[in-house]
This record gives structure tokens, C-alpha cells and sequence, in this order.
């Protein structure tokens, strides 16, 4: 008997979902690459699921919607709530069939059904960075939270499988829980970041101009999507 040379194990990772609202590609298409051009290096390569279910029932070309975004650098690897018709030309053209509502929360024992093969991951004490991360620069601490003493520069990225805590000023791109836990929270002093994200869920700029901007805040997700309070100071 040979040798074996894999081994398949259960694990969880987050996709990005592209809820299509409505039936013009074009449009969708010029919008799609008008946030790519945001945060160019977030999107690139990632993978995304084509949420169909408010446009089950009209006829999507979606050989040309993914063709398309792969030229915008994105991957898209299946849809979810297609209509039959949908269903049927996403097989077609290699896409996955996949399960998706809104309310839905991954969980180990949703995603795998041996879990004598689940690699455990433990979380290892917080990473600390001491003083600023600078542009381009990027950040990733493993199964735990991360911790950076100062700010974080426009163009630089920090991502955590935890909480993320910023006790400057944060300007470039944050994300936390970044392996799929939706408890994961950032915190920082002063918020004009690029891009804030958690479990997959995640906002640019223009979305963060609110009460908090330029202030301390707290960012959580709530029932997929983001929340935005103030940093409650003693």
C-alpha cells in the first residue's frame, strides 16, 4: 500500500459575497471598480460569492459577470440563492453551489462533519507592535489579538485572527477575525482608517464619516454588519 500524501481536514474561511440588487452588469461592473480602486491590494484575488436572490428569477449572464471579475482581479468561486436556470449555468461554468442567509453564522460543527480531522487552532498570547506601522507596510498576527502601541499610517495593513487594538491614530486598512470569528472587535483612539473589517464584513472610508470619525471608537459586528460606537473612556 502507498504511502498517502494527504490529508483533508475541516476548517473555516471567509468569502465575500456580492449581493446583486439588480440586473445591469454594466453598471455593476463600473461600481465594482470603482471601490476595487479604493483598497486595491484588499480585493485582489479575493474570493467572492454572488448572492442571486434578489435576481433568482431574471437571466443573468453570469459567464460574463465572471469573466468580467476576474479582469476587475477578483475570484469568484460560486453564487448562492440562484434560481433554477442560474443553478443550472453556474455548474456550467465551474462555480460552486453554495448556502447563504443572512442570518447565517458559521460554526465548526455547521462545517464539518468528522471533526477527528479539524486542525485546532489555539490562541497563542496578543502580538504587541511597538510605535507606528508604517505605509506599505503590513501586519498579521496568527490566532491571536493584535496590539499596535501607536498609529497606523494610510497604505499600511494590519490584520489579526482576534481583536484588533489601535492606541493611535488608525489611517490605513484594519482587519480583524480574519479566519471566521464574528466576536471580534477593533478598537482604536482615533478612527480614519481606509478600510475596517471584520469576519469578512467590511466598510470603506466613506461609510466611517460618521459620528465617530476622527474620534475613538469601537467596531463590532451585528447581524452582519458593522457597528460603530464610541470608545467609552473611565
Amino acid at each position: 500500500m502507498s504511502e498517502q500524501i494527504f490529508e483533508l481536514k475541516g476548517n473555516l474561511f471567509t468569502l465575500s459575497v456580492l449581493h446583486l440588487f439588480k440586473n445591469d452588469l454594466d453598471t455593476l461592473l463600473t461600481q465594482l471598480n470603482e471601490k476595487i480602486s479604493q483598497v486595491p491590494k484588499f480585493f485582489n484575488g479575493a474570493p467572492i460569492v454572488i448572492n442571486l436572490s434578489s435576481v433568482q428569477n431574471e437571466q443573468i449572464d453570469l459567464k460574463q459577470l465572471t469573466e468580467q471579475m476576474i479582469e476587475l482581479g477578483l475570484n469568484p468561486v460560486g453564487i448562492c440563492n440562484g434560481g433554477e436556470r442560474q443553478i443550472e449555468l453556474a455548474k456550467q461554468i465551474k462555480l460552486s453551489i453554495l448556502t447563504y442567509t443572512q442570518d447565517s453564522k458559521p460554526t465548526p460543527k455547521q462545517s464539518v462533519a468528522n471533526t477527528s480531522i479539524v486542525e485546532k487552532e489555539i490562541f497563542v498570547p496578543a502580538q504587541v507592535i511597538t510605535g507606528n506601522v508604517r505605509g506599505g507596510q503590513q501586519v498579521y498576527a496568527k490566532n491571536r489579538d493584535l496590539i499596535i502601541t501607536g498609529s497606523v499610517s494610510p497604505g499600511a495593513e494590519v490584520i489579526t485572527d482576534g481583536n484588533l487594538h489601535i492606541y493611535g491614530t488608525l489611517r490605513g486598512r484594519a482587519i480583524a477575525g480574519a479566519s471566521g470569528m464574528p466576536d471580534a472587535m477593533i478598537f482604536c483612539q482615533k478612527l480614519e482608517a481606509e478600510l475596517v473589517s471584520i469576519n469578512g464584513n467590511y466598510w470603506l472610508s466613506d461609510k466611517l464619516q460618521g459620528d465617530c470619525w476622527s474620534n475613538s471608537a469601537v467596531i463590532s459586528l451585528n447581524n452582519e454588519s458593522l457597528k460603530i460606537t464610541s470608545l467609552v473612556k473611565g
